[in-house]
């Protein structure tokens, strides 16, 4: 019982270890992304990293330098104008990313191709961020300005977003050229693809409803030759007014060719309609 609780009370503090390891892991990736990918090649994908980007081509100022200069202000603005809410994680991100930006600003790019440059850069800069909010944690930067604008303006957050980082992409356009701008926009969309992928992981689900005369033998069927779970919603047929029950199922994607096989060979006629589950948490899944 004992041990029972040294665990209890142990874990608490084990996630919080886990957090800042991963706020720190994520902020050096995305440094490293933006000293070998993005800052050689110009790419200039929006937030922070972007403006020093351009500062350091049009005045050769030192992108920590600019980082810092920019994500301390912002944070102790948010503070102020937005409470307390950031936590000593978000100042954590602030502060280390310029740090590894500066320790490692002497590494040699691995990539001269714009275009490489883009893509990777993009990829790194996602995978970072997305360990970062794994940690539950941020780097601050333009998001917190973005924040500070959506309270202040009633603009969505959305919105206030993609007026900053636009901002900074037409900025690059006047700076460098149109052609950077555009591959900044690349890196832009392919970060936003990866954080999504890091934040739901590789696995995809189906999520399938099913409507059928057949119910209990499908719902049968599933439960003992699929070996899944399956929901019974409670509907109407529109044109009837008929109670019509749907049987809902999620499946693995190597499931998805059985399940459907299964309704076939019960029921032909069965109306089946079928989603990607990107993220699905619970029994025979993903622990939540």
């Amino acid at each position: 019982m004992n041990m029972l609780n040294h665990l209890t009370e142990s874990y608490p503090r084990t996630r919080i270890v886990v957090d800042y390891l991963l706020v720190l892991i994520g902020s050096a990736i995305i440094a490293i992304a933006f000293n070998v990918f993005l800052l050689p090649n110009q790419v200039a994908s929006g937030g922070v990293s972007g403006i020093s980007t351009i500062l350091k081509a049009v005045f050769g100022f030192e992108p920590a330098y600019v980082q810092w200069a920019f994500n301390i202000p912002l944070f102790i603005a948010g503070v102020i104008l937005l409470g307390k809410q950031f936590g000593v994680k978000t100042l954590v991100g602030t502060v280390f990313l310029p740090f590894v930006v500066f320790l490692t600003k002497g590494w040699q790019p691995w990539t001269h191709d714009a275009l490489l440059g883009a893509l990777f850069g993009g990829i790194g800069v996602g995978i970072g961020l997305g360990i970062v909010f794994r940690g539950k944690g941020s780097t601050g930067g333009t998001d917190l300005a973005a924040q500070i604008i959506n309270k202040y303006t009633g603009f969505s957050l959305g919105r206030c977003v993609v007026m900053i980082d636009g901002l900074i992409v037409l900025t690059a356009a006047v700076v460098f050229d149109i052609e950077k701008a555009l591959y900044a926009l690349i890196a832009l969309y392919v970060t936003s693809k990866t954080i999504d992928l890091i934040q739901v992981g590789f696995g995809r689900s189906k999520m399938a409803m099913i409507i059928t005369n057949k119910q209990e033998e499908i719902r049968e069927g599933i439960l003992n030759k699929i070996d899944r779970g399956v929901t019974k919603l409670s509907a109407y047929g529109g044109f009837t007014d008929h109670e019509r029950p749907v049987l809902m199922c999620v499946v693995d994607q190597t499931e998805f060719t059985k399940l459907k096989q299964l309704v076939k060979s019960l029921d032909p006629s069965a109306f089946v309609i079928v989603m990607d589950a990107a993220e699905v948490l619970g029994e025979g899944f993903k622990k939540a």
